[in-house]
């Protein structure tokens, strides 16, 4: 039993250790077609990349989780601000954020989503 206990445990930690690092890099082609919806192609881009780098601290709904809640992150913070972040990491009141999760086009896409967040 106790065997049974510890491997699941450990499967588990493996599993949400991997999803913690991010998805690394989607080099696919997407169809930039507004499709007739509201949202841009750069706004669902920045989404999913949020999905893979972002949502395991800061929660799939942004509303936080281990990282701090960014629902309205665009009211306190500017583009440039949130990029700056993005890139260099901080340290806050619920902990610290690791400089480099989303770099080049990447971070700029959801820094640019992001401050929109009002």
């Amino acid at each position: 039993m106790k065997k049974k206990l510890l491997t699941l445990l450990l499967g588990t930690s493996l599993v949400m250790g991997l999803a913690a690092c991010g998805g690394g890099n989607d080099n696919t082609t997407k169809d930039k077609g507004n499709g007739g919806g509201t949202e841009t192609a750069s706004a669902g881009d920045a989404q999913k990349i949020y999905d893979q780098k972002c949502s395991s601290c800061h929660g799939g709904d942004l509303k936080g989780a281990v990282g701090p809640d960014l629902t309205k992150v665009g009211a306190t913070y500017s583009k440039d601000e949130i990029l700056d972040i993005i890139k260099n990491g901080k340290t806050g009141d619920k902990g610290t954020m690791p400089p480099g999760m989303a770099s080049g086009d990447d971070a700029d896409k959801v820094a640019d989503w992001l401050s929109g967040k009002k």
